[in-house]
C-alpha cells in the first residue's frame, strides 16, 4: 500500500525539482559554492489551513500542480517511500511561478 502525506493545518508539502545551477547569464553557479541555487518545486498537497482564516476569508494561496520557490531554510525535509519532500509552512514560501507572455502587445502605463 502506497503512503501519502496529508499536511496538517498551514503547511505544504513540496516535491523539489533539480537544483538549476545555471543562471540565465550563462553562469555555472559551482556546487559547494557560498550562494544556493535556486529552489523550486511542485506543491504535491496543501493542509486545510489555519481554523480563524475562514472567518476572515483568508484561503490558501498555492493548490497541488503550483509550481513554487522557497529559501533553503524553509520547512523540514522528509523521506516518504524513498521520495525526499519537503514540508513548510505556506508562509515560508517566496511565490508561485506563473507563466507570462513573454513579449506582450500592450504594456500597461501607470
Amino acid at each position: 500500500m502506497r503512503s501519502q502525506l496529508r499536511p496538517l493545518f498551514d503547511r505544504v508539502v513540496i516535491k523539489e525539482l533539480d537544483p538549476d545551477r545555471i543562471r540565465r547569464s550563462g553562469l555555472l553557479v559551482p556546487a559547494g559554492s557560498d550562494e544556493p541555487p535556486p529552489q523550486h518545486g511542485i506543491v504535491l498537497a496543501v493542509g486545510p489551513g489555519l481554523d480563524w482564516w475562514d472567518h476572515v476569508g483568508v484561503h490558501m494561496p498555492v493548490k497541488p500542480g503550483d509550481h513554487v520557490v522557497f529559501p533553503a531554510s524553509a520547512g523540514a525535509w522528509v523521506e516518504i517511500e524513498e521520495e525526499r519532500l519537503l514540508v513548510c509552512r505556506v508562509g515560508e514560501m517566496l511565490g508561485v511561478l506563473e507563466q507570462v507572455e513573454a513579449f506582450p502587445d500592450s504594456i500597461p502605463s501607470g
